[in-house]
């Protein structure tokens, strides 16, 4: 049954593709416009009304307007594309203007979760460095950093406390 399926389809096959390929005329060939003899006499003189110009076969292409630059709308947001402006004691971030909102103790480590005026999070091991200052040890409810005042003069011992809502 399978095999006189087979071969009735593929008779029909045969007989649509050789329909197809033999006996049709291809199409005629669109008419190529030619331009008129008298056109204008001489290069640089207009031609006269009712008359073509050789150039003036192919009409010109509309104009299509060019498309408006995407703009940033931040719906009352921060701007992601531009830079944060730290605060600076030494030209960048100083751990006295952030402050601690959360601690984090697991089975092996111990992390320190500190938030920036700006609103940027960092999240902190001991030893980390963030801005002017080192972090030196995570408690129960504070984090001691040792920031140096100046380039080469005695760190100072700087405890921020976990923020209570």
């Amino acid at each position: 049954m399978k095999s006189a399926i087979a071969v009735v389809t593929l008779a029909v096959t045969c007989a649509t593709l050789s329909a197809c390929s033999g006996g049709a005329s291809p199409l005629p060939a669109p008419p190529v416009a030619k331009p008129q003899a008298a056109a204008s006499p001489t290069p640089g003189t207009p031609a006269k009304p009712g008359q073509t110009s050789p150039t003036q076969l192919v009409p010109s292409a509309p104009a299509i307007p060019a498309p408006d630059p995407a703009k940033y709308a931040d719906k009352g947001r921060k701007d992601p594309f531009t830079e944060v402006q730290l605060s600076s004691t030494l030209g960048g971030l100083a751990v006295s203007t952030t402050k601690l909102t959360g601690i984090v103790r697991g089975a092996r480590s111990v992390l320190a979760l500190l938030e920036t005026q700006e609103g940027i999070g960092y999240i902190l091991k001991p030893g980390d460095t963030l801005g002017d200052g080192r972090l030196m040890e995570i408690g129960a409810d504070n984090v001691v950093f040792a920031v140096a005042a100046k380039p080469g003069a005695a760190a100072q011992r700087v405890v921020l406390r976990l923020v209570a809502n």
